[in-house]
């Protein structure tokens, strides 16, 4: 065969197969109840995911969308996936038919279809809206039941939390009859401003600027086209951090022209790509609900730098990207933990872009980033956990990042004090005293621990003897917050006396029910050192049958206060899989004397707590992690440690998986005689040698190999009638 037609053979071929996977995402899925997932197009890792806004606030429709919703405001640029506050929402644009302008906000329900890259559906007016995009630039087409129509473009809307207020100040300019640009400064979950060009395939008639509400700050406008027979109108929005010439530079790089179909192939194409690193054998169900789970993982962060690389960042100021990359919408609290090891396997491209983004970040806020939007903090959530991910990538051997300039970030986000860390009073005290601080002490005390631990590990790495033993001091910290007689880690004021009363059940929450755990309970909360150090867990309790038996206490101790608003969803005795803090203690089994123990939990999980339907997601998917753990348990392994190099052992979920790794490695996952009954691991080979440690390293994964579990019938007493009497299946 001649080279340039097997260069041709290979292309088509890998055209084929990586649209192969993209058939099993159903992106309804997470998308009723309290997944707060979305149906609309978006590129991995991309700047804009437009979309259909039912209701514009409210916890609900956090990503603008909810599933059982009857109505749509329109269709807005950008949105967040998974998470518990609203934000983004962009510019609403809302085709209408001017003879059924009170049909203008309904749709037909059942029209509506949608797969990566791509959204329609059907309103009753009679208009048809299509939705694709670039990574930077949103596509429209819309087809009118007439030769005439409307649309309104709102600037002054947006995803809001908590203000009326949404908009500060705006600048919308009509360049000319097919063309709108400007800007709008916004103050919301985070404070930010976005650029944009609005470009239409045909110039309008006419248009009318509606009345402003008293606290309106920017414009809407009702615009009115005339198509022909055709009936069709384009739009693209085009954004930016920058400028409004940014927005127009990304419009012409990544769409100069108007052919939907060919954005809509292209994404599809791209998705393809991504989702073709895995493949697994599996049933029909299983492969949708794993794949749509890959799609959320690829969603964010997104990469809001322009096309020359260009960003606006976390001073306001706009800074040059080395690599055309500036990574926000970092939801860090809930990705540090499976997300982003994650990545680290399957888009290992990205770990030095992600990381030199938040050292960016560092070097104009003077601390890690906490919880980033659009370039942004909006400090949600506790603890620096950029930390443990900055320490991640160093340990898993990712050198695209300065190694001493991220040990000062470092260091200088755990010692000079910032919002929500307090050092001078976590010093003083070696914890968080309650009376100082009257909210989420315990919870902030123990996750500053780990935080501790990996600035440690970083620094005996880089040989910083003094800091080393300075952090590994303060990892110790938690051992000040256990109370020997309750057996768990409670409030402590500044004299040293615990509070009272003390419920180990009843769940907090900031917003909620203000106390000394973050969404989760005393229960919940312990075993957060366990992330970095079982052993010194183990000897507080009293050896590891003690720490068995508190493991076993955990999951069947039904809960006296079921909450679901603090994140108390799909519950086992005190598991909560439906919020983040807990997702590592199934695995802390394989550290016990009854391992087969958390591999039938995991089994249960997987198979009661995630199904292939829009209410299939328990719990925010959180920008990822949630989906990341059930890709990461299906094939049979989690990060207990997220920053340390061990992805601890469960029991896989599917018969075969490969991974399709960098290089042109594999590394393949099977589970020899696994069946309905047969869900737990008798023993693991790696490369057909026995694994003698409950865990395999990053390492020996991407180096490529064969990992062979062998399932057998589980027999742990009393697991069964456990998971029946104490489960409350959402």
């Amino acid at each position: 065969m001649k080279s340039w037609m097997f260069l041709f053979f290979i292309a088509a071929f890998t055209t084929i197969a990586a649209q192969n996977n993209v058939k099993y995402v159903n992106v309804f899925i997470g998308t009723d109840g309290t997944g707060h997932t979305f149906p609309g197009p978006s590129m991995p890792f991309g700047m804009v995911q437009p979309g259909p806004d039912n209701r514009d606030q409210g916890w609900n429709h956090t990503s603008g969308y909810q599933f059982r919703d009857s109505i749509i405001m329109g269709f807005s640029q950008t949105r967040f996936s998974g998470t518990g506050i609203n934000e983004m929402g962009d510019i609403l644009l809302l085709p209408f038919s001017d003879e059924n302008e009170n049909l203008k906000n309904r749709y037909h329900k059942n029209s509506e279809k949608a797969c990566p890259g791509y959204y329609s559906v059907r309103k009753k007016d009679g208009v048809k809206v299509e939705l694709s995009c670039s990574e930077r630039v949103a596509i429209h087409r819309y087809t009118f039941p007439k030769e005439q129509g409307k649309v309104l473009a709102d600037f002054q809307h947006g995803l809001r939390f908590l203000t009326d207020s949404l908009v500060l100040d705006s600048e919308v300019k009509i360049e000319d009859s097919q063309t709108i640009s400007g800007y709008c400064h916004t103050r919301n979950w985070v404070e930010r401003t976005f650029f944009f060009v609005l470009q239409f395939d045909r110039p309008f008639m006419k248009t009318e600027e509606l009345p402003r509400a008293q606290r309106d700050r920017a414009s809407r406008y009702i615009l009115t086209f005339r198509f022909g027979k055709s009936k069709v109108l384009q739009v693209k929005a085009a954004l930016s951090t920058v400028s409004t010439q940014g927005a127009r530079l990304n419009l012409q790089t990544e769409m100069p022209g108007w052919n939907f179909d060919q954005v809509k192939k292209n994404a599809e194409n791209e998705w393809g790509k991504y989702l073709e690193r895995i493949t697994i054998e599996a049933s029909r169900k299983q492969k949708e609900i794993f794949y749509t789970s890959l799609y959320h993982l690829f969603l964010q962060p997104s990469n809001i730098a322009d096309v020359d690389g260009k960003y606006r960042g976390a001073d306001g100021e706009v800074a040059q990207a080395p690599t055309r990359e500036y990574y926000s919408t970092l939801s860090i609290w809930d990705i540090y933990r499976g997300a982003f090891p994650l990545l680290e396997i399957l888009a290992p491209e990205k770990v030095n872009g992600i990381v030199s983004s938040m050292l960016l970040h560092h070097r104009v806020a003077g601390f890690l980033p906490i919880w980033t939007a659009w370039g942004g903090d909006n400090y949600c959530m506790i603890g620096n956990h950029a930390i443990p991910m900055i320490l991640s990538a160093y340990n898993r051997g990712f050198t695209g990042f300065d190694k001493m300039d991220a040990l000062k970030a470092m260091v200088e986000t755990s010692t000079i004090s910032h919002i929500n860390s307090d050092w001078e009073l976590y010093n003083q005290y070696g914890y968080y005293p309650f009376d100082k601080l009257d909210n989420e002490a315990v919870s902030r005390t123990l996750e500053s621990g780990y935080d501790d631990w990996c600035v440690a590990q970083m620094a005996s790495a880089l040989d910083e003897k003094s800091t080393a033993e300075t952090f590994s001091r303060r990892a110790g910290y938690y051992r000040n917050l256990y109370d020997q007689g309750t057996k768990m880690f409670r409030g402590k004021d500044t004299r040293g006396n615990w509070r009272t009363p003390f419920d180990p059940m009843m769940a907090t929450s900031p917003m909620n029910n203000p106390g000394d755990y973050t969404e989760a309970n005393a229960w919940q909360y312990f075993w957060t050192p366990a992330q970095y150090d079982i052993e010194g867990m183990m000897q507080l309790l009293g050896g590891r049958e003690a720490f068995t038996r508190q493991l076993n206490d955990f999951f069947s101790l039904e809960s006296a206060h079921p909450d679901k608003f603090l994140g108390q969803e799909a519950m086992i005795g005190q598991y909560a899989h439906g919020n983040e803090p807990g997702h590592h203690i199934l695995y802390l089994f394989a550290y016990s004397d009854t391992p087969k123990t958390g591999q039938k939990y995991i089994h249960h999980v997987i198979s009661k707590f995630h199904n292939n339907t829009p209410d299939g997601m328990i719990g925010n998917d959180d920008c990822g992690q949630m989906s990341a753990w059930y890709i990461l348990s299906s094939l049979g392994f989690y990060p207990v440690n997220p920053a340390g190099n061990e992805y601890v052992l469960g029991a896989p979920q599917l018969k075969r998986a490969t991974l399709n790794l960098a290089d042109g490695k594999e590394f393949t996952v099977e589970a020899r005689n696994i069946s309905a009954e047969n869900i737990c691991t008798e023993k693991a080979l790696l490369n057909g040698k026995p694994v003698e440690k409950p865990f395999i390293t990053y390492q020996q994964i991407m180096s490529g190999g064969t990992l062979v579990f062998d399932m057998v019938l589980s027999h742990a007493a009393g697991i069964n009638q456990r998971i029946k009497t104490s489960v409350n299946e959402q």
